[in-house]
């Protein structure tokens, strides 16, 4: 039986993130699968690596739990909105505060080499933008994507991250933001398969 982790990472509730997690997480659900979630909006910890990596800052208990499930899965599914290019403020101090060395990662002494972690698991980025595609990609080179997959996720040894884009959120009508939760709960019905 797969685990699946998903992790929402816009901080409103009331967000169409939050209608896109619970779209995923109804598909997923009738699969053979173990599910469990973050909601990084509702933990309580302070999103600032205050001392870098130089002193270890202990993690609250809502951190240690979430790693806990990153640790359980084997398919992690971020959802995100694309704020001023990048991920949520509080997105970012979640993986600042625990994607750590001796944790998800840990450099080797006397090298610019390290070793991965996180090795074992898949991932998927579903992420919401104000913009077409095209252009966010194209244009200004999908900073959040860089940064979650290439310098977070594939770093620490996640593999197969597929991304999708539910673009152009602002000016959606309800009709077309049903098409695309309809389309997020097949992607969910899917998952086994990315």
């Amino acid at each position: 039986m797969k685990k699946i982790l998903l992790i929402n990472g816009h901080p409103n509730k009331e967000s169409f993130n939050y209608g896109i997690f619970k779209a995923f997480k109804e598909g997923a659900t009738s699969q053979h699968t173990q599910i469990k979630e973050i909601q990084i909006g509702e933990l309580n910890f302070d999103p600032n690596l205050a001392f870098g990596y130089q002193q270890r800052t202990e993690l609250e208990p809502d951190l240690k739990m979430a790693w806990k499930k990153i640790k359980w899965a084997d398919h992690l599914v971020w959802m995100h909105p694309v704020w001023w290019g990048g991920l949520p403020a509080i997105t970012k101090g979640f993986i600042d505060r625990l994607f750590l060395p001796g944790m998800a990662f840990q450099y080797k002494e006397n090298s610019i080499w390290w070793d991965k972690l996180l090795t074992g698991k898949t991932a998927q980025i579903i992420t919401t933008l104000d913009q077409p595609k095209w252009f966010y990609r194209f244009i200004n080179k999908r900073p959040s994507v860089n940064q979650l997959k290439k310098n977070t996720l594939e770093f620490c040894g996640v593999k197969n991250i597929k991304v999708h884009y539910i673009e152009m959120i602002k000016n959606s009508d309800e009709k077309k933001r049903a098409l695309w939760l309809s389309k997020i709960e097949k992607l969910g019905r899917k998952h086994i398969n990315v």
